[in-house]
C-alpha cells in the first residue's frame, strides 16, 4: 500500500508540466544482480554469429553506445555495463567540429588507423583488371582516395582510371569517414539524450524520423550529422515500435505494405500492447489483474543487445500500459559486454544461464541468453507461444548468405510452428531479397507474408562501410519485411442434399 507521502508526491507530479515531472521521475541506477559477479577481465572465445557481416557496422553501433554513455548521465544510469555509481571522467575533446576529415591511414584516432591497416590487408582492388578474367592478378587496396580518405584501389593509376565508377560512392564514403571521426572526437553528444515518458494525450506521429522525434519531445537535432548518429542507435527499438504500434505508418491500404494476413497478426499484438483502461488506482482497492508481458525475441542478437538501455526503453514509452520482456538470444548476444563476464551459472531456476536485467523500467525486463534459439526451443523453455503476446525479430540475420544460411535451417521450421509474427530487416535491397529467396526455397508454401518487403521508414540514416570491401556500403535496418507460419482455417463441408 502506498504511504501518504508517496500519494502526495504522485498528486504533485500529476499537476506538473511534462518536462518538470519527467526530470523528477527519472529512476535511479538499475540494479543488475549479475554485475555482482567477478569483474576480472577474461579472454572471451569467439563464437560464430548468425550473419557473415563481421563489418564495422556492429562495432560502430557499440562505439555509438559508448559515446552515448559518456555524453550524458541518463545513458550511464540505464546502461547495463555501468559498473558503479561513481562519475566517469569527462572525455577530452580530440577533434574540432571543422576538423573531422582525415585519411584513415593518417588519422589522429588510433582505432581508425588500425582499421585502415585491416582494410589494406583484406580488401581487394575493384579495378576491372583485377576481376576474374582480367589482365592482372587480384591485389589488395593500398591507395587512399584524397576526396574520401579511405583505401579504395591498389594504386593511384587504377584509382584515376576507374574514377567515374568510384565517384558514385565517393561522397558517401567521405560522409562515413567524417561520421566515424565525429563519433570518436570526444565531443558532447546531446543527440544521445533521449526523451522519457510523456502525457498520454500526446500522440506519436510515425510518418518519419522528424515527426517521431518531435512528437516524442526529443531535444531538437539541428544538423544532419547529429541525426545520423542518433538514428544509428534508435533504429532498433523504433523499427519494432513502428510496426507494432496502433499508429503505425504501415497499414493495409494501398502502398501500406501490410497484407490481409499481416493485419490479423499485428492487430492481435496491438490489442495486447494497447489495453483498455481498467480504472485501477494506486491503492489496494484499485488493484487489477494484469495481462502477461509481451515477449519480443531478438534472435541472432549482437550489437543491439549492448545498446544503452534508455534506447530500448523507448519501446516502453511507446506502450506505457503493457509490460514488455525483451529476450536477446544468440551466441554473440553478449558482444561488447565483456565486463559482465563470467556468465551466471546454469541452475534449475536459470537453466540457460540468462543474464537478467529486471526493472530497467517499471514495465520492461531484459534477458540475454548466449545460445542458439533452436537449442532452447527443443526444450520447450518458452512454451507455450501465443500470437497475442509473442513476436520474433531478426536484425540483419543473413538468412540467405552462403556463410550463415546453414545455421538457420534448423531454426526456421521451429519459428514457423509458433505462428507468431517474425520481423526481419536487411542491410541493403540485395541482402533483404537474398533472405526472402532463401525462405521461399526452404519453406515454400509453409508461411504467409505479413508485411511486403521494402525500405524501412526508420532505418539508420548513417551509412556503414564493409571493411572487407570498401565498395560495399549499407545502412542499419535499411529494409524490413515480416512473415509467419501458415495458418490453416478449417471449413465445414456443406451437407449433401
Amino acid at each position: 500500500m502506498a504511504l501518504p507521502a508517496e500519494l502526495a508526491a504522485r498528486s504533485a507530479l500529476s499537476r506538473m508540466c511534462t518536462r518538470c515531472s519527467v526530470s523528477l521521475r527519472r529512476p535511479s541506477l538499475v540494479s543488475n544482480r549479475f554485475l555482482q559477479a567477478s569483474r576480472q577481465p577474461q579472454q572471451r572465445r569467439s563464437l560464430s554469429g548468425k550473419s557473415p557481416r563481421t563489418t564495422q557496422a556492429e562495432s560502430l553501433a557499440a562505439s555509438a553506445a559508448r559515446a552515448s554513455q559518456n555524453s550524458n548521465s541518463v545513458s550511464k544510469r540505464f546502461s547495463s555495463s555501468s559498473p558503479s555509481l561513481r562519475s566517469e571522467p569527462q572525455t577530452k575533446r580530440v577533434l574540432a567540429a571543422d576538423d573531422l576529415f582525415h585519411s584513415f591511414t593518417n588519422s589522429p584516432i588510433p582505432e581508425i588507423r588500425q582499421r585502415a591497416n585491416f582494410i589494406k590487408q583484406h580488401a581487394g582492388c575493384p579495378h576491372p583488371h583485377h576481376q576474374p578474367g582480367g589482365a592482372m592478378a587480384p591485389a589488395h587496396v593500398n591507395f587512399e582516395c584524397p576526396d574520401c580518405g579511405i583505401p579504395v584501389y591498389c594504386s593511384q593509376e587504377h584509382w584515376a582510371d576507374d574514377y567515374e565508377a568510384h565517384l558514385e560512392i565517393c561522397d558517401t564514403l567521405r560522409q562515413i569517414n567524417e561520421d566515424d571521426h565525429d563519433l570518436r572526437s570526444g565531443r558532447f553528444f546531446p543527440e544521445f539524450t533521449y526523451a522519457e515518458s510523456q502525457l498520454e494525450e500526446a500522440l506519436v506521429n510515425m510518418t518519419n524520423w522528424d515527426t517521431f522525434l518531435y512528437t516524442r519531445e526529443f531535444n531538437a537535432i539541428n544538423d544532419d550529422r547529429g541525426m545520423r548518429q542518433a538514428t544509428r542507435l534508435l533504429t532498433y527499438p523504433v523499427t519494432i515500435g513502428s510496426i507494432l504500434h496502433e499508429l503505425s505508418p504501415y497499414n493495409i491500404k494501398a502502398g501500406g505494405r501490410i497484407t490481409p494476413e499481416g493485419i490479423k497478426s499485428f492487430s492481435a499484438l496491438r490489442y495486447t500492447l494497447h489495453p483498455p483502461k481498467t480504472g485501477g488506482g494506486s491503492d489496494i482497492k484499485g488493484l487489477r489483474i494484469q495481462a502477461p508481458a509481451v515477449r519480443l525475441f531478438i534472435l541472432g542478437a549482437r550489437a543491439e543487445s549492448s545498446l544503452p538501455r534508455n534506447a530500448w526503453i523507448q519501446l516502453a514509452h511507446l506502450f506505457p500500459h503493457q509490460r514488455i520482456h525483451l529476450i536477446f538470444i544468440g551466441p554473440e548476444s553478449m558482444l561488447n559486454r565483456d565486463d559482465e563476464f563470467p556468465l551466471p551459472p546454469r541452475t534449475p531456476t536459470n537453466p540457460w544461464g540468462a543474464v537478467v536485467e529486471d526493472r530497467v523500467w517499471p514495465t520492461m525486463k531484459i534477458s540475454t541468453i548466449v545460445d542458439y534459439y533452436h537449442t532452447i526451443h527443443k526444450t520447450g523453455y518458452f512454451y507455450p507461444y501465443d500470437p497475442y503476446f509473442d513476436c520474433f525479430v531478426m536484425f540483419h540475420p543473413g538468412l540467405g548468405h552462403p556463410a550463415s544460411s546453414h545455421e538457420w535451417e534448423e531454426t526456421l521450421p521451429m519459428l514457423l510452428e509458433t505462428k507468431a509474427p517474425i520481423i526481419v530487416t536487411g542491410y541493403t535491397q540485395e541482402d533483404m531479397e537474398r533472405d526472402i529467396d532463401w525462405v521461399n526455397k526452404t519453406a515454400a508454401g509453409e508461411f504467409d507474408v505479413l508485411m511486403e518487403p521494402g525500405e524501412n521508414k526508420f532505418r539508420s540514416l548513417r551509412w556503414d562501410l564493409n571493411d572487407m570491401d570498401p565498395q560495399d556500403i549499407s545502412a542499419g535496418n535499411w529494409g524490413v519485411w515480416a512473415f509467419r507460419g501458415k495458418r490453416y482455417e478449417t471449413t465445414r463441408k456443406p451437407a449433401e442434399q
